[in-house]
Formats: C-alpha cells, sequence, structure tokens
C-alpha cells in the first residue's frame, strides 16, 4: 500500500482514486480546479511505522504470514514499544527485542504526551517486567491460549496500571475499546484500497459516504 488514497467530490458523489482523474468518472465531465465541490483530500492510512511510535502497544501480522498482510484471516502479532521505538515482543524463544520488522503496523498509544514521569519510566519499567521469569522459557511454556504475545502486552499495561493506582484492565475491554476500532479501520481501508487497484475509482452518494467516512 504504498500509494495514497485521494478522495474528491464531483455530481453528489464521493470519489476516491490515486490520482485526480481527468473526466468525473460518475458525469464525465472535465474536472477543473473549479469544478470541483471540495479540494481533494488525501485519507490517512491506519498504518504506521512501529519503531518510530514510542510507547505503543503495536499490533502486525504474525511472522508466518508470508505476505505481511492484514487479511482478516492471518494470525496477528503485537508488541511494546520502548521511547526509542525497540518493539519488546513475546514469542517461544521469550522476549525479543526488535529494531527493524515493525514497519507497518497499527498502533495504539499508551502514554499522553503530557505524562512525563511516566515517560521518564517507561524503559525501565518494560525492561524490568521482560526479564521476569514469567517470560522466561526456561520456566514458562508458550501458549497459544494464555500465555502468548497479547497475554504478555496486556500485563504490561497493567502492571504500569497497577503503579500509577489505577484499575486493571480485562482482556475483553481492552480489545474492545482499543483494538477492534482500529481493525475495523484497517478492514475499511484495506477493502477501499484493493478496490481502486482493481476498478481505478470507488464512488458512492456523498451523503451516504459522510456518514462511512466518520467510522474510518
Amino acid at each position: 500500500m504504498e500509494r495514497s488514497v485521494i478522495r474528491l467530490s464531483h455530481c453528489q458523489k464521493e470519489i476516491f482514486c490515486f490520482s485526480v482523474p481527468e473526466d468525473c468518472p460518475s458525469c464525465g465531465e472535465e474536472l477543473r480546479g473549479n469544478r470541483l465541490q471540495e479540494a481533494p483530500v488525501s485519507l490517512p492510512s491506519p498504518f504506521t511505522n512501529g519503531h518510530k511510535s514510542s510507547c505503543c502497544l503495536l499490533v502486525a501480522p504474525a511472522h508466518d504470514n508470508q505476505a505481511r498482510e492484514f487479511d482478516g484471516t492471518s494470525d496477528l502479532h503485537t508488541g511494546i514499544s520502548n521511547t526509542k521505538g525497540v518493539v519488546y515482543n513475546y514469542t517461544r524463544g521469550g522476549v525479543h527485542r526488535d529494531q527493524t520488522g515493525w514497519e507497518r503496523c497499527v498502533s495504539v498509544p499508551l502514554v499522553r504526551p503530557d505524562t512525563f514521569h511516566l515517560l521518564a519510566q517507561w524503559d525501565q519499567y518494560l525492561d524490568h517486567f521482560s526479564e521476569g521469569p514469567m517470560w522466561d522459557p526456561a520456566w514458562h511454556r508458550f501458549d497459544d491460549e494464555h500465555q502468548n504475545c497479547f497475554t504478555y502486552c496486556l500485563r504490561f499495561i497493567n502492571s504500569v496500571l497497577a503503579v500509577e493506582g489505577r484499575s486493571s484492565l480485562s482482556r475483553e475491554a481492552f480489545t474492545h475499546s482499543f483494538i477492534l476500532p482500529r481493525m475495523r479501520r484497517v478492514s475499511k481501508y484495506t477493502t477501499l484500497y484493493e478496490h481502486i487497484q482493481r476498478h481505478q475509482y470507488y464512488m458512492v452518494d456523498r451523503q451516504e459516504e459522510k456518514q462511512e467516512d466518520r467510522a474510518l
């Protein structure tokens, strides 16, 4: 997904494409600057470079997904980034500290930029937590259901919440509030992108698309 998706408005249609066409694909009228109802805008991608996203939960396709795509069927892998963009992630071999490999993922910010005391201690918390016996293969085995990469991430998040004197989050609550909204946006964006690749354009009635756009 190297190309940006552009949205433009004409003849009561919202038109999505990779570049502004010479003629409107809906009515055939020549498109000029003064013929467009709104200036074309580029839609923000739901993907980010995890190594440039500090203090985030990161979601990426699992390493055994050869295409490294979010296709809705392949397994996903999660990790936590430190303040320098190193991604800590738990696998069968224990905790890895990746400096590459998370260039295209979905990020969930975990720390507000103005929380200076937490930012100052984040790396220390993450290192100390990752060195615990719970994540050492010699003490505990990786389990797809109960001892996996998401278990590691959520327990770290809850350990930080405990230090901050805040209530812990259940797996269901965290997934529903923070993961699913972003994954739905990925699904919509990916479907739109693939449609444009096949057909050059995607068009909807303008009023309908305004409702869809709020959900992106």
